[in-house]
C-alpha cells in the first residue's frame, strides 16, 4: 500500500502548489493526477493573475473589488487573506522563473481586467496559466526526492476510517487498469471544476467535478453550488475561450447594429464590468433580437493596434483563424456567453480544511468562498496558489501531529466491484455514455445558464435524476484494462451527475438574483433573506440543504454599479 503523510489529488496549479508547500515542511508527499500534470486545465488560463503590487494600489482596494464582484456573497475574511498575500506570491513566482510581461521601464507590467478599479493583472501574453504551470512542474521535478508523482492515476473514492477521518484514496492506474489503495494522514483535493456538466464549455474534457463528487459522497459539505460563471466571450458552439485580456487591451463589444451596447448596462466600466454583468448584457441583446442570426454578438479587436495584438493576444489570433476562420486584427469575431467556472465547491476554511478531518480542498474544487456569486477575472489563478499553499502547509502540520489510521481494504474491494460491473455490461444493455453526457450538457446549458427560472431548473433537475438512473445501465465499448478511457468516462459521468443535481437543487432554493444566479422569476437581490450561503450534504440519496452566514469584516452590502 503506497503511503504518504500528505497525498494531493490533482496536479494543476492548486495541486502542485499544495504539494510543494507540504514538501517544504519536511513531510512525505505524493501527488496523483489522472493526466500528465502539464495537461491539467490550469493550462487554459489565459488572461493573468491579480495582485496589488504597484505603489499606487492597495490590497484593500483589490479586496473591495473582489467583494463587490462577488455580489457580497464572498467571505471577507478569506478575501482579505487572498488579497493581502497576493503580492508576495507574484514575486515568488517571478523568482522561480515565470516570465511575466515587463513594461518599457523593465518593471512588471499589468493589464486592465473586468471589475477592477486599477490595472493589477500580471500576465504572460495570453498563456499565463501555462507559463506558471510549467515553472511549478519544474519545481516538482527538482524536488522529486520529496514529492512522489503518480501520473495518469485516476481516483474513484476517498477512504474514511471508523472515526470518519479521511485516511486515503482508492485509485486506478490508467496504464494497466490495476486498483490501488493509497494511505495518507492528510488528503488534499485539487481536482479542478465541473465545466463538462455543461455543453458547450471552455473547460477541458477532464473537468468533470471528480473532487467535488468524491467529497460529497464521503459526507463533506458543498457550498454555493448554484453559482456558475458564464464567460462573456466564447466561440459559439465550440466553447473556446477568448480571453478577457482582449477587452483589457481595449476591444469593444458590438451588437448586429454596430452599437457598443455595454453603454446601456455599465456606463462607467463598459466592456470591463464584472463577468456576470457583461454576460447578461450580451444575452439580453441576443434574446431581444439585436444579435447576429447565429445567436451571437461581436468582439471587435481591430481597435487594438495590430502590433499589440500579436504581442499580447497571440493565442486568440490563432483560435480565431483556426476555429472561426476570422483574422481578428481585420474583422470582429462572433462570440457569446459560455460556461466557464464554478464559484461553488467543497466548503473549506481559509486553510483548506473541510468538515471531514484529514480532508482538504483547494482551487476550483473548493469554495472558501473568495468568489461568492461571481469571480473576477484573474482571481482564479491567485485563488489556486494562495489556498493551494495554505492547504499544503496545514495538511503537513496535521500529518506531523497525527499517527494516522490505515484505510480498510473493503473500500478498495467495493470500488473494484463497481468497475467490474461497468465492464460487464454488454452493448445494448442501456444507452451509450456519450449520449447521456450530451443530453446532460444540453439540458444544463438550456436551463441553468445566464438566465434561469423555476420551471426550467425543475426540468433540468428531472432530466438529471432520470439520467442518473439511465447511467446505471449505460454500457462501454472497451472491456480491456490498458488505457481504458471508456470506463473512466463512465465513472466521470457519475461525478458529473452528482454535481449537476447539487447545482439544480441550490439554484432552485436561492429565490433571488445575485451574481451569476439570475432568476427571471426573482429578478432582485434580496439581502434580508438570501445574504447567506447554501450548503449541501448527502442524505437519503440526495442533497440536503442547510445555510451558513457570509463573513463580513468591513464592507457592508450595497447596490452594485459598474
Amino acid at each position: 500500500m503506497p503511503s504518504h503523510d500528505v497525498l494531493v489529488i490533482g496536479a494543476g496549479l492548486a495541486g502542485q502548489r499544495a504539494a510543494l508547500a507540504a514538501a517544504e515542511q519536511g513531510v512525505s508527499v505524493g501527488i496523483v493526477s489522472k493526466v500528465h500534470p502539464v495537461r491539467s486545465h490550469s493550462n487554459a488560463a489565459q488572461g493573468g493573475i491579480n495582485a496589488a503590487l504597484n505603489p499606487g494600489d492597495s490590497w484593500e482596494s483589490h479586496a473591495y473589488d473582489t467583494v463587490k464582484g462577488s455580489d457580497y456573497l464572498g467571505d471577507q475574511d478569506a478575501i482579505e487573506i487572498m488579497c493581502r498575500e497576493a503580492p508576495e506570491e507574484i514575486l515568488h513566482l517571478e523568482h522561480l522563473g515565470v516570465t511575466f510581461h515587463r513594461n518599457e521601464e523593465g518593471k512588471l507590467g499589468t493589464r486592465a481586467f473586468g471589475g477592477a478599479s486599477a490595472a493589477r493583472t500580471y500576465y504572460v501574453a495570453d498563456i499565463t496559466g501555462q507559463a506558471i504551470m510549467h515553472v511549478l512542474y519544474e519545481q516538482l521535478m527538482k524536488h522529486s526526492g520529496a514529492v512522489a508523482r503518480y501520473e495518469e492515476w485516476f481516483c474513484t473514492a476517498l477512504a474514511l476510517d471508523e472515526a470518519g477521518e479521511c485516511c486515503g484514496v482508492v485509485t486506478r492506474n490508467v496504464a494497466d487498469g490495476s486498483m490501488e489503495l493509497f494511505e495518507a494522514k492528510s488528503v488534499i483535493l485539487a481536482c479542478g471544476g465541473n465545466g463538462q456538466v455543461w455543453k458547450p464549455t471552455t473547460n477541458a474534457l477532464i473537468c468533470t467535478g471528480d473532487g467535488i463528487a468524491m467529497a460529497y459522497r464521503a459526507g463533506a459539505k458543498l457550498m454555493d453550488m448554484e453559482m456558475i460563471q458564464y464567460h462573456p466571450t466564447t466561440l459559439a458552439g465550440k466553447g473556446f475561450l477568448i480571453t478577457e485580456g482582449a477587452r483589457g487591451e481595449g476591444a469593444h463589444l458590438l451588437n448586429a447594429k454596430g452599437e457598443r451596447f455595454m453603454e446601456r448596462y455599465a456606463p462607467n466600466k463598459m466592456e470591463l464590468a464584472s463577468r456576470d454583468v457583461v454576460s447578461r448584457a450580451e444575452q439580453t441583446e441576443i434574446n431581444e433580437g439585436r444579435g447576429f442570426p447565429d445567436g451571437t454578438v461581436a468582439l471587435d479587436v481591430t481597435v487594438v493596434p495590430k502590433k499589440r495584438v500579436h504581442e499580447a493576444l497571440r493565442e486568440i489570433v490563432l483560435v480565431g483563424r483556426d476555429f472561426a476562420g476570422v483574422d481578428i486584427t481585420r474583422e470582429p469575431i462572433h462570440i457569446k456567453p459560455g460556461n466557464h467556472y464554478t464559484m461553488g465547491g467543497i466548503k473549506t476554511d481559509v486553510d483548506g480544511r473541510t468538515d471531514i478531518p484529514g480532508l482538504y480542498a483547494a482551487g476550483e474544487t473548493a469554495c472558501v468562498s473568495v468568489h461568492g456569486g461571481n469571480r473576477l477575472g484573474a482571481n482564479s489563478l491567485l485563488d489556486t496558489l494562495i489556498f493551494g499553499r495554505r492547504s499544503g502547509v496545514d495538511a503537513a502540520a496535521r500529518a506531523k501531529r497525527g499517527e494516522g489510521s490505515r484505510p480498510s481494504k473493503a473500500v478498495l474491494e467495493a470500488e473494484g466491484a463497481t468497475i467490474d460491473a461497468i465492464l460487464s455490461r454488454g452493448k445494448g444493455s442501456g444507452r451509450r455514455i456519450s449520449e447521456i453526457k450530451l443530453e446532460l450538457g444540453q439540458a444544463m446549458d438550456r436551463h441553468v445558464a445566464v438566465f434561469r427560472e423555476e420551471a426550467g431548473i425543475q426540468e433540468a433537475l428531472e432530466t438529471v435524476r432520470r439520467l442518473k438512473e439511465e447511467a446505471k445501465t449505460a454500457y462501454v465499448d472497451d472491456h480491456g484494462r490498458v488505457f481504458n478511457q471508456d470506463v473512466l468516462a463512465a465513472i466521470e459521468l457519475g461525478y458529473m451527475l452528482d454535481n449537476a443535481e447539487c447545482t439544480c437543487v441550490a439554484a432552485l432554493e436561492r429565490k433571488e438574483s445575485r451574481g451569476a444566479q439570475y432568476r427571471t422569476d426573482f429578478p432582485e437581490r434580496n439581502d434580508e433573506e438570501w445574504l447567506k450561503h447554501i450548503d449541501l450534504q448527502l442524505a437519503d440519496g440526495g442533497p440536503e440543504i442547510s445555510y451558513s452566514e457570509v463573513t463580513i469584516t468591513q464592507w457592508e452590502p450595497e447596490e452594485r454599479k459598474y
